[in-house]
């Protein structure tokens, strides 16, 4: 099972500018183009599948906003946050 985020944690991520509720983080990424886009979900899978932690996400072009939470938890977990880091790390080096 997932260790809850902390409030530290939540701060984190409000300050990478991510919204943050009770039970998920939510943040739009966009990009140049959909081959960014694309590319760099591609990135992120690769991320997700090491940390066997899945963003729900919807892509439409250039634009894909990423919604994060921790079913197991019912809400927020270190995993969120540590893959909240990973993509935006990714965003950064794609352009994002």
């Amino acid at each position: 099972m997932s260790t809850e985020l902390t409030d530290a944690g939540r701060n984190a991520l409000a300050s990478a500018g991510w919204e943050v509720a009770d039970a998920h983080a939510k943040k739009t990424y966009k990009f140049r183009n959909f081959v960014e886009a694309f590319g760099w979900m591609t990135s992120v899978a690769i991320v997700a599948e090491k940390l066997n932690h899945h963003p729900e996400w919807f892509n439409v072009y250039r634009t894909v906003d990423v919604t994060l939470t921790t079913h197991d938890t019912g809400g927020l977990s270190e995993l969120d946050l540590r893959l909240a880091e990973r993509m935006d790390a990714l965003a950064s080096s794609e352009g994002g």
